[in-house]
């Protein structure tokens, strides 16, 4: 348990430390003179690529003839039994009281000479 909070206070010295560098570097960083902007050169435009062209192809005169899909015979109809009936639940009467707690009295007391 003591190598755990000695660990615990290396990071929040370690923490603090670097919190100083960081605001050292931050302030440096502010007292640089601005930097020189440099011309913005634009890319070359792309060629652009030509699409072949394909070739098209002869359409056939027409389609033969579907053959004929035969019919298919209907199922009879299934008639299902009707569900049983479920017995009745008797209703029972949920108490709305609070029944008391009876306290047990305490033991007589042992009267001493």
């Amino acid at each position: 348990m003591t190598s755990f909070n000695c660990f615990i206070l290396a990071l929040f010295a370690a923490l603090a430390f670097s919190g100083i560098d960081v605001g050292l570097a931050a302030r440096h960083l502010q007292q640089l003179p601005p930097m020189p902007t440099f011309p913005k050169t634009g890319l070359p435009p792309l060629p652009q690529p030509t699409i072949p062209t394909l070739p098209t192809l002869p359409k056939p005169g027409s389609l033969p003839p579907l053959p004929n899909i035969p019919n298919l015979p209907t199922a009879p109809k299934v008639t299902l039994p009707p569900l049983p009936s479920f017995p009745s639940i008797p209703m029972i009467p949920i108490p709305t009281t609070i029944p008391s707690i009876p306290f047990l009295s305490p033991p007589p007391s042992t009267t001493s000479p």
